[in-house]
């Protein structure tokens, strides 16, 4: 019983309910029948017996035609009473359509007003709440509702994925990313960023990988270089055999030259190579001849079918990671939406500007909802309540106030049993 009255009641959707107002109908039922029983008991010795006993009588008679008028009004709400087809009796049943329409009038005017949702909109710190929510601690269910939160979410994503046809949506995307870049005019973008990284010194790791990238590559082509070598000499000096001699020479100022300009930070040919960059940073952003290269070589990238391909592999290759990250536990997906979450509850207790546009926002949302669907949910509630038959709509009704409906029954009984003592009072001294 504990666990049954723990539950939250709904409107005639919890057997709670029912049965309460069940019980209090057996309630009123029994003491009417025990005012009846009363009745015919007393109704003798009231007038042979002692002269208490006539209130008794008078009591239980009052009591009697106060409970059964009592039970009459009450029945005549939801159904004939005693099955008789009397006037003006089962009128919820029988005016079903007209209530449906009243209860959605009164819902548009009273509850579904712009002013009425942005007055009470304005009381609510909706971004506090929902912060306080997501930030909740572990011994409040803060936690375990991240938890929730998160793997709902991420079970969605997984599921939203794996619906989406992949070469379509990677279509579209590509599609996306290839407009925004048409867009972008590049070159000053690069130059921007060449110069910035001159100025903080950061291009000196590119100039040494581009080095070392030099050095490995001759390295791999040693003997393609040596052949070639071979082949420019003259004769005199290939029969002579000074051609390894004069390779191995240029092979070994190349290697000795790529070192010093690996060690040397002032070497003038990394000088070289710095105020070529400082030119290109400086064509990128104002020679129009480099920046019409640079959009042509863009718009070629963009138009060629073999990164179409290579996007959409891509694509495929995220698609794929982020289906099976959503669905393992262990990814670590979760534990970074919930970190995310908790962040987000902090900025949202904390931040009063963050607060204040958000309320800002979900207020005017609420108010805008109002505006445009509020004849559409008042419709609703209204066409469902005439899409109900006699049947469903009295036991919703009878189940949400029948227990209050069985006290006016209880009280018609005492009161008129009252009233009946007291009128008996003033005939016996009158």
């Amino acid at each position: 019983m504990a666990t049954r009255l723990s539950r939250p009641l709904t409107f005639g959707a919890q057997p709670l309910t029912v049965d309460r107002a069940k019980r209090m109908r057996w309630t009123a039922t029994g003491m009417l029948a025990a005012m009846a029983v009363i009745f015919v008991a007393t109704h003798g010795l009231a007038v042979t017996g002692h002269p208490a006993w006539g209130y008794v009588n008078a009591f239980a008679e009052a009591a009697m035609v106060g409970g059964l008028a009592d039970w009459f009004a009450v029945t005549a709400l939801f159904r004939h009473p005693l099955g008789l087809p009397i006037p003006h009796t089962a009128i919820i049943p029988e005016n079903k359509d007209r209530i449906a329409d009243t209860m959605a009038a009164f819902l548009r005017e009273n509850f579904l007003t712009p002013a009425v949702v942005a007055r009470r909109m304005s009381a609510m710190n909706v971004a506090k709440a929902a912060g306080e929510f997501l930030a909740g601690s572990p011994g409040r269910g803060g936690q375990d509702e991240r938890s929730r939160i998160t793997s709902g979410a991420a079970e969605l994503l997984a599921e939203v994925l794996e619906s989406l046809d992949p070469d379509r949506l990677g279509n579209q995307v590509r599609s996306g990313l290839a407009g925004q870049l048409a867009k972008l005019d590049i070159a000053p973008l690069a130059g921007r960023m060449i110069e910035s990284a001159m100025v903080d010194k950061r291009h000196q790791p590119l100039i040494d990988g581009f080095v070392r990238w030099a050095g490995l590559t001759i390295e791999d082509n040693e003997e393609t270089l040596r052949e070639i070598i071979h082949q420019r000499v003259s004769g005199v000096l290939r029969w002579a055999g000074i051609d390894k001699t004069i390779s191995s020479s240029v092979l070994d100022g190349l290697y000795k030259l790529l070192a010093e300009v690996l060690v040397n930070p002032d070497h003038p040919l990394r000088a070289k190579i710095e105020e070529g960059l400082a030119k290109l940073g400086q064509d990128l952003q104002h020679d129009p001849e480099t920046r019409a290269k640079v959009e042509d070589m863009k718009r070629d990238l963009i138009a060629n079918p073999a990164v179409a391909v290579w996007w959409t592999g891509v694509w495929e290759r995220i698609r794929q990671s982020l289906i099976r990250r959503a669905r393992d536990p262990e990814s670590g997906m979760g534990e970074e939406m919930r970190a995310m979450l908790a962040e987000l509850g902090q900025a949202l207790q904390q931040d009063a500007r963050l607060q204040h546009q958000i309320n800002r926002f979900a207020r005017r949302t609420m108010v805008g909802v109002a505006t445009r669907y509020g004849d559409q949910i008042v419709r609703l509630v209204s066409e469902t309540v005439k899409r109900w038959d006699a049947t469903t709509i009295t036991g919703r009704v009878e189940g949400a106030v029948g227990r209050d409906l069985q006290f006016i029954r209880i009280n018609g009984t005492l009161v008129g049993g009252l009233v009946g003592m007291t009128l008996h009072f003033l005939t016996t001294v009158l």
